[in-house]
Protein backbone atom coordinates (compact mmCIF):
# COMPACT_ATOMS: atom_id res chain seq x y z
CA UNK A 1 0.00 0.00 0.00
CA UNK A 2 2.59 2.41 0.75
CA UNK A 3 4.61 2.28 -2.35
CA UNK A 4 1.01 2.46 -4.32
CA UNK A 5 0.89 5.67 -2.37
CA UNK A 6 4.55 6.54 -3.61
CA UNK A 7 3.75 5.61 -7.21
CA UNK A 8 0.63 8.11 -6.81
CA UNK A 9 2.94 11.14 -5.85
CA UNK A 10 4.62 10.03 -8.64
CA UNK A 11 2.05 10.70 -11.04
CA UNK A 12 1.11 13.52 -9.02
CA UNK A 13 4.29 15.39 -9.51
CA UNK A 14 4.83 14.13 -13.23
CA UNK A 15 1.25 15.82 -13.91
CA UNK A 16 2.24 18.97 -12.01
CA UNK A 17 5.09 19.39 -14.59
CA UNK A 18 3.42 18.28 -17.08
CA UNK A 19 0.59 21.00 -16.76
CA UNK A 20 3.10 23.44 -16.42
CA UNK A 21 5.31 22.46 -18.83
CA UNK A 22 3.47 21.04 -21.61
CA UNK A 23 5.69 18.46 -21.48
CA UNK A 24 8.42 15.82 -19.16
CA UNK A 25 5.24 13.14 -17.98
CA UNK A 26 7.22 10.36 -19.13
CA UNK A 27 10.58 11.83 -18.24
CA UNK A 28 9.82 12.98 -14.89
CA UNK A 29 7.47 9.81 -13.89
CA UNK A 30 10.32 7.08 -15.71
CA UNK A 31 13.04 8.82 -13.34
CA UNK A 32 11.48 8.80 -10.46
CA UNK A 33 10.47 4.79 -11.19
CA UNK A 34 13.97 3.93 -11.82
CA UNK A 35 15.24 5.72 -8.51
CA UNK A 36 12.71 3.39 -6.40
CA UNK A 37 14.46 0.05 -8.45
CA UNK A 38 11.61 -0.44 -10.79
CA UNK A 39 12.97 -2.32 -13.72
CA UNK A 40 13.70 -0.05 -17.09
CA UNK A 41 11.45 -1.93 -19.24
CA UNK A 42 8.12 -2.20 -17.10
CA UNK A 43 8.93 1.72 -16.21
CA UNK A 44 8.35 2.75 -19.68
CA UNK A 45 5.63 0.05 -20.15
CA UNK A 46 3.42 0.97 -17.34
CA UNK A 47 4.45 4.53 -17.65
CA UNK A 48 2.80 4.67 -21.82
CA UNK A 49 -0.08 2.61 -20.71
CA UNK A 50 -1.07 5.44 -17.75
CA UNK A 51 -0.44 7.95 -20.45
CA UNK A 52 -3.17 6.64 -22.88
CA UNK A 53 -5.53 7.69 -20.06
CA UNK A 54 -4.01 11.04 -19.21
CA UNK A 55 -2.80 12.35 -23.43
CA UNK A 56 -6.65 11.27 -24.04
CA UNK A 57 -7.94 13.70 -21.92
CA UNK A 58 -5.44 16.48 -22.32
CA UNK A 59 -6.23 16.12 -26.06
CA UNK A 60 -10.06 16.60 -26.10
CA UNK A 61 -9.54 19.77 -23.74
CA UNK A 62 -7.12 21.21 -26.07
CA UNK A 63 -9.71 20.32 -29.18
CA UNK A 64 -12.35 21.71 -27.11
CA UNK A 65 -10.12 24.82 -26.75
CA UNK A 66 -9.16 25.30 -30.86
CA UNK A 67 -5.45 24.30 -29.71
CA UNK A 68 -5.30 21.51 -32.28
CA UNK A 69 -4.05 21.48 -35.28
CA UNK A 70 -5.04 18.43 -37.25
CA UNK A 71 -2.72 18.45 -40.26
CA UNK A 72 0.15 18.41 -38.16
CA UNK A 73 -1.48 15.79 -35.67
CA UNK A 74 -2.37 13.83 -38.92
CA UNK A 75 1.42 14.09 -40.07
CA UNK A 76 3.70 13.26 -36.93
CA UNK A 77 1.15 11.23 -35.40
CA UNK A 78 1.55 7.96 -37.26
CA UNK A 79 5.36 8.08 -38.14
CA UNK A 80 5.39 8.86 -33.94
CA UNK A 81 3.39 5.32 -33.42
CA UNK A 82 6.01 3.49 -35.70
CA UNK A 83 8.83 4.85 -34.00
CA UNK A 84 7.57 4.29 -30.29
CA UNK A 85 6.52 0.53 -31.76
CA UNK A 86 9.96 0.40 -32.77
CA UNK A 87 11.44 1.67 -29.68
CA UNK A 88 9.18 -0.64 -27.46
CA UNK A 89 10.44 -3.66 -29.58
CA UNK A 90 14.16 -2.78 -29.04
CA UNK A 91 13.79 -1.88 -25.19
CA UNK A 92 11.67 -5.42 -24.37
CA UNK A 93 14.32 -7.24 -26.61
CA UNK A 94 17.64 -5.93 -24.30
CA UNK A 95 18.65 -7.10 -20.64
CA UNK A 96 18.08 -5.20 -17.89
CA UNK A 97 21.83 -4.07 -17.86
CA UNK A 98 22.32 -3.38 -20.83
CA UNK A 99 18.19 -1.40 -20.58
CA UNK A 100 19.48 0.66 -17.75
CA UNK A 101 22.42 2.88 -18.73
CA UNK A 102 20.49 3.27 -22.28
CA UNK A 103 17.80 4.64 -20.83
CA UNK A 104 19.25 6.38 -18.26
CA UNK A 105 21.63 8.25 -21.23
CA UNK A 106 18.40 9.13 -22.73
CA UNK A 107 17.12 10.84 -20.07
CA UNK A 108 19.93 12.09 -18.91
CA UNK A 109 20.49 13.79 -22.49
CA UNK A 110 16.53 14.77 -22.20
CA UNK A 111 17.46 16.59 -18.57
CA UNK A 112 20.36 18.75 -20.11
CA UNK A 113 18.15 19.90 -23.00
CA UNK A 114 15.73 21.12 -20.52
CA UNK A 115 18.04 22.75 -18.51
CA UNK A 116 19.55 24.77 -21.66
CA UNK A 117 15.88 25.25 -22.94
CA UNK A 118 14.88 27.57 -20.23
CA UNK A 119 18.01 29.01 -19.14
CA UNK A 120 17.41 31.47 -22.16
CA UNK A 121 14.01 33.58 -23.63
CA UNK A 122 12.12 31.27 -26.13
CA UNK A 123 11.57 32.23 -29.39
CA UNK A 124 8.38 34.00 -30.26
CA UNK A 125 8.53 35.59 -33.51
CA UNK A 126 6.43 33.50 -36.69
CA UNK A 127 6.85 32.93 -40.29
CA UNK A 128 4.96 32.27 -42.80
CA UNK A 129 4.39 28.94 -44.37
CA UNK A 130 3.10 25.67 -43.38
CA UNK A 131 5.14 22.68 -42.04
CA UNK A 132 5.94 19.72 -44.89
CA UNK A 133 5.65 16.43 -44.20
CA UNK A 134 9.28 15.74 -45.04
CA UNK A 135 10.08 17.23 -41.46
CA UNK A 136 7.28 16.61 -39.37
CA UNK A 137 7.62 12.52 -40.35
CA UNK A 138 11.14 11.78 -39.66
CA UNK A 139 10.78 14.24 -36.44
CA UNK A 140 7.78 12.15 -35.26
CA UNK A 141 9.70 8.89 -36.26
CA UNK A 142 12.46 9.86 -33.63
CA UNK A 143 10.87 11.29 -30.82
CA UNK A 144 8.64 8.43 -31.10
CA UNK A 145 11.59 5.86 -30.81
CA UNK A 146 13.14 8.30 -27.85
CA UNK A 147 9.94 7.96 -26.43
CA UNK A 148 9.64 4.65 -26.00
CA UNK A 149 13.20 3.49 -24.99
CA UNK A 150 14.08 6.53 -22.69
CA UNK A 151 10.56 6.23 -20.76
CA UNK A 152 9.80 9.51 -21.71
CA UNK A 153 10.62 12.71 -24.40
CA UNK A 154 8.12 12.77 -26.84
CA UNK A 155 7.20 16.32 -25.54
CA UNK A 156 10.80 17.55 -25.40
CA UNK A 157 11.80 16.58 -28.46
CA UNK A 158 8.23 16.89 -31.08
CA UNK A 159 7.36 20.22 -29.15
CA UNK A 160 10.87 22.23 -29.29
CA UNK A 161 11.35 21.53 -32.81
CA UNK A 162 7.76 22.71 -33.82
CA UNK A 163 8.59 26.01 -31.63
CA UNK A 164 11.72 26.49 -33.17
CA UNK A 165 10.57 26.25 -36.80
CA UNK A 166 8.24 29.21 -36.14
CA UNK A 167 5.36 28.46 -37.99
CA UNK A 168 2.76 27.83 -35.12
CA UNK A 169 1.59 29.37 -32.61
CA UNK A 170 2.87 28.25 -28.93
CA UNK A 171 -0.30 27.10 -27.80
CA UNK A 172 -1.39 25.36 -31.31
CA UNK A 173 2.01 23.11 -31.09
CA UNK A 174 1.39 22.16 -27.31
CA UNK A 175 -2.01 21.18 -28.39
CA UNK A 176 -0.99 19.46 -31.76
CA UNK A 177 2.14 17.21 -29.50
CA UNK A 178 -0.43 16.03 -26.45
CA UNK A 179 -2.92 15.47 -28.84
CA UNK A 180 -0.63 12.80 -30.98
CA UNK A 181 0.54 11.98 -27.72
CA UNK A 182 -2.03 9.28 -27.29
CA UNK A 183 -1.40 7.38 -30.74
CA UNK A 184 2.12 7.80 -29.54
CA UNK A 185 1.34 5.91 -26.56
CA UNK A 186 -0.88 3.27 -27.99
CA UNK A 187 1.65 2.22 -29.96
CA UNK A 188 4.19 1.79 -27.65
CA UNK A 189 2.15 0.13 -25.20
CA UNK A 190 1.34 -2.35 -27.62
CA UNK A 191 4.71 -2.91 -28.56
CA UNK A 192 5.13 -3.48 -25.53
CA UNK A 193 2.50 -6.06 -24.89
CA UNK A 194 4.09 -8.12 -27.74
CA UNK A 195 7.54 -7.76 -26.11
CA UNK A 196 6.73 -8.47 -22.80
CA UNK A 197 3.54 -9.86 -22.68
CA UNK A 198 1.03 -8.81 -20.27
CA UNK A 199 3.14 -9.62 -17.33
CA UNK A 200 5.05 -6.49 -18.47
CA UNK A 201 2.59 -4.02 -17.22
CA UNK A 202 2.19 -3.67 -13.62
CA UNK A 203 -1.42 -3.03 -13.36
CA UNK A 204 -1.47 -1.53 -9.86
CA UNK A 205 1.45 0.91 -10.51
CA UNK A 206 -0.27 1.83 -13.92
CA UNK A 207 -3.64 2.56 -11.53
CA UNK A 208 -1.41 4.41 -9.21
CA UNK A 209 0.53 6.62 -11.75
CA UNK A 210 -3.63 7.39 -13.76
CA UNK A 211 -4.96 8.22 -10.12
CA UNK A 212 -1.86 10.83 -9.57
CA UNK A 213 -2.35 12.03 -12.55
CA UNK A 214 -6.29 13.01 -12.83
CA UNK A 215 -5.35 14.64 -9.76
CA UNK A 216 -2.91 16.44 -10.26
CA UNK A 217 -4.84 17.56 -13.66
CA UNK A 218 -6.55 20.75 -12.31
CA UNK A 219 -3.76 21.53 -9.45
CA UNK A 220 -1.82 22.06 -12.64
CA UNK A 221 -3.63 24.06 -14.10
CA UNK A 222 -3.90 26.57 -11.55
CA UNK A 223 -0.16 26.02 -10.83
CA UNK A 224 0.33 27.35 -14.15
CA UNK A 225 -0.49 30.41 -13.55
CA UNK A 226 1.70 31.04 -10.36
CA UNK A 227 4.94 29.69 -10.97
CA UNK A 228 6.51 30.50 -14.30
CA UNK A 229 7.38 28.13 -16.83
CA UNK A 230 11.07 28.88 -17.18
CA UNK A 231 12.04 28.33 -13.45
CA UNK A 232 9.88 25.32 -13.43
CA UNK A 233 11.80 24.27 -16.62
CA UNK A 234 15.13 24.72 -15.32
CA UNK A 235 14.24 22.99 -11.96
CA UNK A 236 12.72 19.97 -13.29
CA UNK A 237 15.95 19.67 -15.48
CA UNK A 238 18.30 19.29 -12.93
CA UNK A 239 16.58 16.74 -10.86
CA UNK A 240 16.41 14.76 -14.03
CA UNK A 241 20.25 15.13 -14.80
CA UNK A 242 21.10 14.84 -11.26
CA UNK A 243 19.08 11.30 -10.91
CA UNK A 244 19.77 9.74 -14.27
CA UNK A 245 23.80 10.49 -13.31
CA UNK A 246 23.90 7.98 -11.08
CA UNK A 247 22.65 5.27 -12.64
CA UNK A 248 25.02 6.14 -15.54
CA UNK A 249 28.16 6.78 -13.12
CA UNK A 250 27.39 3.18 -11.48
CA UNK A 251 27.18 1.35 -14.91
CA UNK A 252 30.83 2.90 -15.92
CA UNK A 253 31.91 1.55 -12.38
CA UNK A 254 33.16 5.72 -11.79
CA UNK A 255 33.76 5.19 -8.01
CA UNK A 256 36.00 6.96 -5.46
CA UNK A 257 36.70 10.80 -5.16
CA UNK A 258 35.20 10.95 -8.61
CA UNK A 259 31.61 10.50 -7.75
CA UNK A 260 31.46 13.84 -5.85
CA UNK A 261 33.59 15.92 -8.38
CA UNK A 262 30.78 15.20 -11.27
CA UNK A 263 27.98 15.94 -8.73
CA UNK A 264 29.23 19.41 -7.56
CA UNK A 265 30.03 20.32 -11.32
CA UNK A 266 26.29 18.88 -12.10
CA UNK A 267 25.09 20.92 -8.80
CA UNK A 268 26.92 23.87 -10.15
CA UNK A 269 25.54 23.89 -14.09
CA UNK A 270 22.13 23.32 -12.28
CA UNK A 271 22.63 26.53 -10.67
CA UNK A 272 24.50 28.63 -13.78
CA UNK A 273 21.05 27.38 -15.32
CA UNK A 274 18.32 28.25 -12.71
CA UNK A 275 20.45 31.67 -12.30
CA UNK A 276 20.25 32.08 -16.28
CA UNK A 277 16.72 31.09 -15.88
CA UNK A 278 15.77 34.26 -13.51
CA UNK A 279 17.44 36.39 -15.47
CA UNK A 280 15.98 35.70 -18.55
CA UNK A 281 12.59 35.97 -16.84
CA UNK A 282 13.00 39.39 -14.69
CA UNK A 283 14.18 40.49 -18.52
CA UNK A 284 10.87 39.11 -20.47
CA UNK A 285 8.85 40.67 -17.55
CA UNK A 286 10.64 43.98 -17.96
CA UNK A 287 9.91 44.34 -22.24
CA UNK A 288 6.68 43.40 -21.27
CA UNK A 289 6.24 46.62 -19.22
CA UNK A 290 8.06 48.39 -21.03
CA UNK A 291 5.79 47.81 -24.17
CA UNK A 292 2.24 48.45 -21.77
CA UNK A 293 3.73 51.33 -20.97
CA UNK A 294 4.48 52.55 -24.49
CA UNK A 295 1.11 51.02 -25.70
CA UNK A 296 -0.84 52.91 -22.80
CA UNK A 297 1.26 56.55 -23.86
CA UNK A 298 0.44 55.95 -26.82
CA UNK A 299 -3.50 55.46 -26.98
CA UNK A 300 -5.31 58.45 -27.24
CA UNK A 301 -6.69 60.16 -24.08
CA UNK A 302 -10.84 60.17 -23.47
CA UNK A 303 -12.36 63.79 -24.44
CA UNK A 304 -13.35 65.24 -21.26
CA UNK A 305 -16.51 67.80 -21.12
CA UNK A 306 -15.94 71.11 -18.86
CA UNK A 307 -19.11 71.62 -16.80
CA UNK A 308 -18.41 75.57 -17.62
CA UNK A 309 -19.08 74.32 -21.13
CA UNK A 310 -22.72 73.19 -20.85
CA UNK A 311 -24.77 76.64 -19.80
CA UNK A 312 -28.17 76.35 -18.03
CA UNK A 313 -29.85 78.12 -20.88
CA UNK A 314 -28.86 74.92 -23.40
CA UNK A 315 -30.62 72.56 -21.22
CA UNK A 316 -34.63 73.02 -21.67
CA UNK A 317 -35.70 71.64 -18.25
CA UNK A 318 -39.53 71.14 -20.30
CA UNK A 319 -37.35 69.33 -23.15
CA UNK A 320 -37.90 65.42 -23.49
CA UNK A 321 -37.58 62.69 -26.06
CA UNK A 322 -39.29 62.71 -29.09
CA UNK A 323 -40.47 59.24 -28.12
CA UNK A 324 -41.57 60.48 -24.76
CA UNK A 325 -43.98 63.56 -26.04
CA UNK A 326 -47.40 63.48 -26.00
CA UNK A 327 -49.13 64.71 -29.50
CA UNK A 328 -50.73 67.93 -29.70
CA UNK A 329 -54.26 68.56 -30.29
CA UNK A 330 -53.58 69.53 -34.02
CA UNK A 331 -52.35 66.70 -34.15
CA UNK A 332 -55.22 64.44 -33.36
CA UNK A 333 -58.16 63.99 -36.22
CA UNK A 334 -61.23 64.76 -34.85
CA UNK A 335 -63.84 62.53 -34.24
CA UNK A 336 -66.49 64.92 -36.32
CA UNK A 337 -64.11 64.47 -39.61
CA UNK A 338 -64.54 60.76 -39.80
Amino acid sequence: MRKLLVLALVGLAAQLVDGALGMAYGLTSSTLLLLVGVAPAAASASVHLAEIGTTLAAGVSHWRFGNVDWRVVGRIALPGAVGAFAGATFLSSISTESAAPWMAGILFTLGAYLLVRFSRPLRTDRRGGRLRSRFLGPLGLVAGFVDATGGGGWGPVATPALLVSGRMEPRKVIGSVDTSEFVVAGAASLGFLIGLGSEGFLLPMVAALLVGGLIAAPIAAWLVRIVPAQLLGAAIGGVIVLTNARTLMRSADLSGPARPVVYALLAVAWAAALALAVRALLRTRRQGAVAATALAADAPSPTTVSPAAVSPASVSPTAAPAEDRLPTPAAVPSLNNR
